[in-house]
């Protein structure tokens, strides 16, 4: 599936029921695209990802209220779409957390962990764009996301806990795009590196 392919199936899911969530999507799409030079060849998988990591929520997908499950596995099923894509749209911004504190025990055995980098690049896309798909930081968009659900709540308890490894993965994948910036200028325009270098630089 090509990115405007998934474009094209996540805005037919999501923009006239849930807008808010499409607007989220289109932002996150934004971001991939703004860190493609540092992915690579792996930069339209990311971004197929990362246009579709919310599709779970729309009501033709949702079947467990789990929306990366959901999602995969209509990815998987329905659409019939590439294995990894599956998988990362399974274990975006750390669902596997979120997994355990809902009792769902199958999500690593039925999709895999997908490879740490693609991960990474994955949920620091969706970690620096907020709910109207504004860049942001992500302290703030952890904060959003704490304040917006109650604490007592399934998504508050498993951010509070995959929060250490969201802060890392964002690091890691700044610490790539600085990597590419540095030994490898000609990799990319003036335009991607001011966009690199936005809200979420410098955490």
């Amino acid at each position: 599936m090509s990115a405007e392919q998934a474009k094209s199936a996540a805005k037919g899911l999501l923009e006239a029921g849930l807008p808010r969530r499409w607007a989220h999507t289109q932002g996150v799409a934004a971001r991939a695209r703004s860190i493609a030079p540092a992915l690579a060849e792996d930069a339209e998988l990311v971004e197929v990802a990362a246009w579709l990591h919310d599709i779970g929520y729309a009501p033709v997908v949702r079947a467990t209220e789990f929306h990366p499950l959901d999602g995969a596995r209509y990815l998987r099923d329905v659409l019939e779409v590439d294995e990894v894509v599956c998988r990362l749209v399974a274990h975006h911004t750390g669902a596997l957390i979120e997994a355990e504190e809902r009792g769902i025990i199958e999500l690593a055995d039925e999709f895999p962990l997908p490879e740490q980098q693609l991960l990474e690049a994955l949920t620091y896309c969706d970690m620096t764009a907020d709910v109207d798909g504004r860049p942001v930081d992500v302290d703030e968009r952890l904060g959003e996301i704490l304040t917006r659900y109650p604490s007592d709540h399934v998504v508050h308890r498993s951010i509070l806990r995959s929060r250490p490894a969201l802060r890392a993965a964002a690091g890691n994948v700044l610490r790539r795009i600085s990597r590419c910036t540095a030994t490898a200028r000609d990799c990319c325009s003036d335009r991607s590196v001011d966009a690199w270098t936005g809200p979420s630089a410098g955490r």
